[in-house]
């Protein structure tokens, strides 16, 4: 057996691992940035951008696995959740239903933008594609969790947990398709290196 295959196949272990913990880091820090809106139990935050970008960054199994870490750490207890909170509970509250349309999205726009490759680069629309669907499948569990939540009509549901976002999400859609290009480069260097 070839060492230098062993070596560089430890290599990449642990740029994976250190890279998902890394973005699950970034996730919960997005929780620093939560403003409650009076109207919605749903605050504006910053982690269905990170989510979306660890799966833009590193691709669906390493982004899933970076956005199940965090999701992990919330329903264990650590303030990583919207207002700095914790607690399996969340999952059942009115937002519990976004918590897990994070992990889709992470997933989806993984998929479409496909794995970082070493000296590969992804095409624009295959990143722009992934980060649309990406952010707006964090709404299809949000809205449906959230319309049992509210017990309201569906009038009232997107009115508190869709229409609200929707510039906010296209600046953080569009912030991720500038970004995501150079970062995936250096994500695959990493892993594929």
């Amino acid at each position: 057996m070839d060492k230098s295959v062993t070596i560089a196949d430890k290599r990449k272990a642990i740029a994976g691992t250190t890279l998902t913990a890394l973005f699950a880091a970034l996730i919960a820090a997005g929780t620093f940035i939560s403003i409650p809106l009076p109207f919605s139990p749903v605050p504006i935050v910053l982690q269905n951008f990170f989510a979306l970008i660890s799966g833009l960054i590193l691709g669906p199994l390493l982004g899933g696995l970076a956005v199940g870490l965090y999701l992990l750490a919330g329903a264990l207890g650590a303030p990583v959740f919207a207002g700095a909170t914790g607690g399996f509970v969340h999952f059942l509250g009115p937002t519990g239903g976004f918590l897990f349309g994070y992990l889709l999205a992470a997933i989806i726009a993984g998929l479409i933008a496909g794995r970082p490759r070493a000296g590969g680069k992804s095409p624009l629309w295959r990143i722009i594609l992934g980060a649309v669907a990406g952010i707006l499948i964090v709404y299809v569990p949000g809205v449906i969790r959230l319309k049992y939540a509210l017990d309201g009509t569906w009038i009232q549901v997107l009115a508190a947990g869709f229409v609200p976002f929707i510039i906010g999400d296209a600046v953080k859609t569009a912030a991720a398709v500038i970004i995501s290009p150079r970062l995936r480069r250096l994500a695959a260097d990493q892993l594929n290196g």
